[in-house]
């Protein structure tokens, strides 16, 4: 079985996840750009009984658009968000995919909240931008 741990940018705050994700996501919702500071989240789902965290975090709550709330768990000193517990899904933790750090992760199968996504976002492997590797 696979096993994947992602963690904060200092490495205090770990979440190592046994086997697949049941869905990887993309996130537009304003909510989640401001959490990440980038232009959309993207977050993969585990079972809880297959998620086992290590390290101390801190944690805040917010209610999204959809009326649901969830605890979203950062690192005391680093601050990274690492994962969070929507309580509408209290046997699902969610992570936060680049805490991964591994290009090889499993690519998303849904996006939501797409009439927040910038325009560009689409459009990114078009744009006159320079691409270094």
């Amino acid at each position: 079985m696979t096993s994947r741990t992602a963690s904060c940018s200092c490495g205090q705050l770990r979440i190592t996840c046994e086997g697949a994700p049941t869905r990887v996501s993309i996130c537009h919702c304003l909510e989640c750009q401001r959490r990440t500071g980038s232009v959309y989240a993207v977050q993969a789902r585990f079972p809880r009984d297959r998620v086992r965290v290590d390290g101390r975090s801190s944690n805040w709550s917010r209610t999204g658009e959809s009326g649901g709330t969830a605890r979203f768990h950062f690192c005391p000193d680093c601050g990274a968000t690492v994962y969070w517990e929507p309580d509408t899904m209290p046997d699902l933790v969610l992570v936060a995919v680049g805490a991964f750090a591994d290009p090889g992760f499993p690519p998303p199968g849904v996006s939501v909240y797409e009439e927040r996504q910038h325009p560009w976002v689409s459009a990114l492997e078009r744009l006159p931008i320079e691409h270094w590797a």
